[in-house]
């Protein structure tokens, strides 16, 4: 939010990179820093003296399928109403596309929706799902079929500079009066967005980050709002840096007026457009995806726990790791090699002293059911005879500045060269290069300092905003590349693995992106700080991405600096255990991060945790499938199927896994009983099969030894039995109820269709009875043990 940690903590960061790096790489960057103010200097026109617009008042229009052109005075504007209600208005000529959010063609229009005359000499399209109206000044108003405002986006105003060059604009909308703001991709402080500034820009905070930091690695311009009136999405499709400024409303009381929520969005250039999906939480982000692309399916084994550390320094090391985990009986999916395993910190090579045999290292872990993860940054180091460097510099593969002399950072290598990947042949050549990742043994991949970042001291630490890119051959610069350079970084990647191995699904998960990043794979928390603002702020993470369409990210359990306790470790390895990415992370100086680490206690609360987890990893299955069948994330907000629910709206602290089960983690230092605000419905704490009533509060034990879990009445959800056969688990439903679930069976790593299957649980004579739904009817559970929790086995 607005201001940060301030100026002095912001210099103690500088200095702490400086030391990071050490002083020839710290001078490096000093001197990056000054080339890029000069760069910028030269390559950047003044903005100078602005001129203002506005609209204007109201013209002609133009009728056209779905929707149609409306003129201004002094602009226009283009809205249309999709066939799945979705609606979008631009306003200059802008268009859906181009786009970077978006997966492909723009939905149809709905043609039963016409432009028609509204009343005051405005105008508007009525659909069956949303109407859409126009004031004759340019306001855009969005309602419910019944006619209830869900938002009014105000005129815009522009700044024209007289000279020429980008317009900056702002967009002023008001919501409902009790309307919540979630949203604007990763943000530590929240899920709910509270008053406050919100920049556009994705960034590296310079070191590990808590709830009051802001920006970070990945935002987004979508807003998530809940409201009485319905919950919708609204994403202002431009990608250059912005900032979203967020006001709460307040109802009034008595004969008193309501003063409505605001949202104020202001650009520093590029097209003023915007899409927005009404319905239900599901049906928007149903919408959304079909929007901007179904989320991508990790294989399988990327569900499970995983380990990563700054330091393993040796294969000695990470076999030492991996035995401790299989002599402890600890389960163990994968790996994680940071920069460390490179040599000289230079992308796609091995440091052959520490790791002699990589590939050989590979496939002995792998045959223990572990895999390998590689990290994968951005940058090359500018050296004439490095193989990546030189290949790309033949190709001109590199980001260049308005001279066309190719733009140089600092980063872990030393002085760095950057792809463009905004040009897909610049994809292509470094979609080829995961071919010696690959080759070494590596099964998945994590997108690192892909900001992307340069090393300075002071300033933004990433490229002038001079610097040139393809942009898809459109051509511009950084001020529009920036935020959209990860998100193209793993599009390289995924597509370049997909040729390379097109039988198995990718695996690779990214620092910063963009909307539609979820089509490639998800995300981490980055640097999150050691403490228990961290341990928060990593929920927060995970929740607000989930609602912006990415739904598989977990953060650094323990943190990413510093030495947690063993208490603040162990309720962040509880929490991690029920997030889609379950990975243990540390900086090289944090020291390790194992769980016999922490001593023995702690040791056996973290098994409890890694048993269950894999007990539950058919359920991950499941959900990771119907994300990309739906849209919907495993990690869901508490109000997610009710959001007219006012307290659960201003819930923060816990979360909804599915549709079955509701995880209350511990986020406080020393607490041993914790309140937990229910949806409504009957719930089962799972620990002890009591039985709980929503809507409404309770006060739930919350030892050492595990986090309060809820399971909904009536829920059937797949587990990993005893023998590790699939089984179901189903929770008796209340009386005069009825319930069930949806199961998706893990049929490999590869491109098989999902085939799910639906069962459903009711009371018979006092019994639990579960059944399989099929095209017919319903018939017993026959090639499945049902296991019935909270009553009596049928």
């Amino acid at each position: 939010m607005n201001g940060g940690r301030g100026l002095g903590q912001g210099v103690v960061r500088s200095v702490r990179s400086v030391k990071v790096l050490g002083a020839v790489r710290g001078l490096q960057g000093l001197r990056a820093a000054l080339r890029q103010r000069r760069t910028d200097a030269w390559g950047l026109q003044a903005r100078g003296a602005e001129r203002a617009r506005v609209p204007g008042p109201v013209g002609e229009a133009e009728p056209l399928p779905g929707g149609g052109i409306v003129r201004f005075a002094r602009s226009e504007l283009r809205i249309s109403v999709s066939v799945g209600g979705t609606v979008f208005w631009g306003w200059d000529g802008a268009e859906p596309s181009p786009s970077y959010a978006l997966a492909g063609e723009p939905p149809e229009p709905d043609v039963r929706a016409q432009l028609e005359p509204d009343t005051d000499g405005g105008w508007r399209v009525v659909s069956e799902r949303v109407t859409l109206a126009v004031s004759r000044h340019g306001a855009v108003e969005i309602r419910t079929p019944g006619g209830v405002l869900l938002r009014r986006d105000l005129p815009p105003r522009w700044w024209e500079p007289v000279a020429g060059g980008p317009a900056r604009w702002v967009q002023r909308s008001e919501l409902p009066a009790d309307a919540r703001f979630f949203g604007l991709g990763g943000r530590a402080s929240g899920p709910r967005l509270r008053n406050g500034s919100y920049r556009l820009w994705n960034t590296d905070p310079k070191g590990g980050f808590a709830p009051g930091d802001d920006p970070l690695y990945l935002t987004m311009p979508v807003q998530f709002v809940v409201s009485d009136a319905g919950t919708h999405l609204a994403f202002h499709d431009n990608t250059w840096d912005g900032r979203v400024t967020i006001a709460e409303g307040e109802e009034g009381h008595g004969s008193g007026h309501d003063r409505p929520g605001t949202s104020e969005v202001r650009m520093s250039g590029g097209p003023l457009r915007c899409w927005v999906v009404v319905g239900t939480p599901a049906r928007v982000l149903h919408g959304w995806a079909a929007l901007t692309g179904a989320p991508a399916l990790p294989p399988a084994w990327a569900l499970g726990p995983q380990h990563a550390r700054w330091g393993f320094g040796s294969e000695r090391e990470v076999r030492r790791v991996v035995a401790g985990y299989r002599e402890r009986g600890l389960p163990l999916s994968a790996v994680h090699l940071d920069i460390d395993h490179y040599d000289g910190h230079r992308v796609f090579t091995v440091d052959r002293e520490r790791f002699p045999d990589l590939p050989g290292l590979a496939a002995e872990l792998r045959e223990q059911g572990v895999r390998l993860v590689s990290i994968v940054d951005p940058a090359v180091k500018a050296e004439p005879g490095d193989p990546v460097y030189d290949s790309g510099a033949a190709a001109g593969a590199f980001v260049r500045d308005a001279r066309g002399q190719e733009v140089r950072g600092v980063v872990w290598p030393g002085e760095c060269a950057y792809p463009d990947f905004t040009d897909p042949g610049v994809r292509e050549w470094w979609g080829g290069l995961y071919e010696e990742r690959l080759a070494q043994g590596f099964s998945g991949f994590w997108h690192d300092m892909n900001e992307p970042v340069s090393f300075a001291p002071f300033g933004d630490m990433t490229l002038p905003r001079s610097a040139r890119h393809a942009l898809e051959g459109r051509g511009g610069d950084h001020r529009e590349a920036h935020n959209v350079y990860g998100l193209a970084m793993a599009r390289a990647g995924y597509e370049g693995l997909r040729r390379l191995r097109p039988e198995e699904r990718p695996f690779l998960f990214t620092r910063s992106g963009w909307a539609g990043m979820q089509r490639y794979g998800g995300t981490w928390s980055g640097d999150v700080s050691t403490g228990w603002p961290g341990l928060r702020a990593s929920l927060s993470l995970v929740l607000g991405l989930g609602l912006c369409g990415v739904p598989y990210s977990g953060p650094d359990v323990g943190g990413f600096d510093g030495s947690p306790s063993p208490e603040l470790y162990l309720r962040w390895f509880q929490l991690g255990a029920w997030l889609p990415l379950f990975r243990t992370h540390a900086a090289i100086d944090a020291g390790r991060r194992e769980p016999w680490e922490f001593g023995p206690e702690v040791l056996e609360h973290a098994r409890a945790a890694l048993v269950e987890r894999e007990r539950l990893r058919p359920y991950f299955v499941t959900l990771a499938q119907l994300a990309r069948l739906t849209g919907a994330p495993y990690v869901r907000p508490v109000w997610w199927g009710a959001p007219e629910d006012r307290a659960l709206r201003d819930c923060e602290d816990a979360f909804l896994l599915g549709d079955a089960l509701l995880v209350a983690p511990v986020l406080a230092r020393g607490a041993d009983r914790r309140a937990v605000r229910l949806p409504r419905g009957r719930w089962y704490d799972t620990a002890t099969e009591r039985v709980y009533e929503g809507p409404g509060q309770v006060l739930l034990d919350a030892p050492l030894s595990r986090i309060p879990v809820l399971a909904r009445a009536g829920a059937v959800l797949p587990v990993r039995g005893a023998d590790g056969a699939l089984e179901l688990e189903a929770w008796a439903p209340a009386a005069g109820r009825t319930g069930g679930g949806l199961v998706v069976r893990d049929r490999g790593d590869g491109w098989d269709p999902a085939d799910i299957e639906r069962y459903t649980t009711r009371l018979a004579a006092g019994r639990v009875l579960v059944e399989r739904v099929t095209d017919t009817g319903t018939e017993p559970v026959r090639d499945l043990r049902v296991r019935v929790r909270g009553g009596a086995r049928d």
